[in-house]
């Protein structure tokens, strides 16, 4: 009974307790945000599900100064750098959200607490989703890769095969020609009648082979993966597997709050300004909750600069009604 107490006391919203700014998510774009407003003396809360789409990963690449280092560890430096500057951390999910007549925000998070924030970041990114193939996510991130620019260099100059879910599969098998030159196009979910006659040029070219039919099953022997299997039984060796997986962006908060959402191949993401603000005011979009192409250095670079531009946004509110403030006072002299 006491529990039941306390959980309709903390989902009232406390004022008093309220945030400059709360962001969701605490990955590479959420942590960069938090840092650059704590910096700038704002309360700031990060609200962090723990749920970072590179989790599978053992080493994020092409992050200058950071290539090689482990995501968890990333995450976890970028804790503690926000910890100094007061920045506040929950492990929570944010449920809902709602703007309040003043076009500020309340967030409902999972265990009961509702917080308040001026501005709202959303930095939630996405989830990927991978074919139906036997033994395929178990290896994802390890020797079943999406990225080559991520994972590229680590299986450079292995027999390298490419799973097709969309015609888009081609440009994958092309790219990552540039890492090996034994590559094969399974066609998997993709017809060859799917292939246009530029498609089947420049994968000649390169010289990719393609094989039709549907994968079943990834072949793993000693931890390892050694081929595909094909449905009618036929086995090719590979050594490292490409595919695209399915990205579902996490966007329900934005679309509780109304932001205009754009379609595009790989989902609907939120219609931004060079500076991450949505079309709702004081409603902003960083990291893969952006795009799907950000990167972990690119998501970083997203969160700082909607940090510095919310704080710009806040400093010039409160300036102008402060200057309101005076007007009224001399007006009321």
């Amino acid at each position: 009974m006491a529990g039941a107490v306390g959980a309709v006391e903390t989902a009232e919203t406390d004022r008093a307790g309220a945030y400059e700014v709360v962001v969701v998510g605490g990955g590479a774009a959420g942590l960069s945000a938090a840092l650059v407003l704590g910096r700038a003396r704002r309360r700031t809360l990060v609200v962090d599900a723990g749920e970072p789409r590179n989790a599978p990963s053992a080493h994020l690449q092409g992050f200058l100064s950071r290539d090689g280092m482990p995501p968890a560890e990333l995450l976890a430096v970028g804790r503690e750098e926000i910890a100094r500057y007061g920045v506040e951390l929950v492990r929570d999910q944010a449920v809902d959200a709602v703007r309040d007549a003043g076009g500020e925000f309340d967030v409902t998070l999972a265990a009961g607490r509702t917080v308040h924030a001026r501005q709202l970041v959303v930095a939630t990114g996405l989830k990927d989703e991978l074919p139906k193939v036997v033994g395929l996510a178990e290896r994802f991130g390890r020797d079943v890769l999406h990225c080559p620019y991520c994972h590229g260099w680590e299986v450079r100059d292995q027999a390298f095969g490419v799973l097709a879910t969309t015609a888009l599969s081609v440009h994958q098998a092309l790219m990552v020609t540039q890492w090996s030159k034994d590559v094969t196009l399974f066609l998997h979910e993709v017809d060859e009648a799917e292939l246009s006659d530029d498609d089947l040029r420049r994968l000649a070219a390169a010289g990719v082979a393609v094989v039709p039919g549907r994968v079943t099953e990834v072949v793993v022997e000693d931890d390892r993966l050694t081929g595909v299997r094909l449905a009618d039984g036929t086995a090719h060796a590979r050594e490292a597997l490409f595919v695209a997986p399915r990205a579902v962006p996490r966007n329900d908060l934005l679309r509780r709050l109304g932001a205009e959402l754009r379609e595009t191949p790989f989902g609907a993401y939120p219609v931004i300004d060079e500076r991450g603000l949505t079309s709702v005011p004081g409603l902003w979009a960083a990291g893969n909750a952006s795009g799907f192409a950000e990167q972990v250095i690119n998501a970083a670079s997203r969160g700082y600069r909607a940090g510095a531009a919310i704080n710009g946004e806040l400093l010039f509110a409160d300036l102008d009604t402060a200057v309101a403030a005076r007007s009224g006072a001399g007006a009321g002299a």
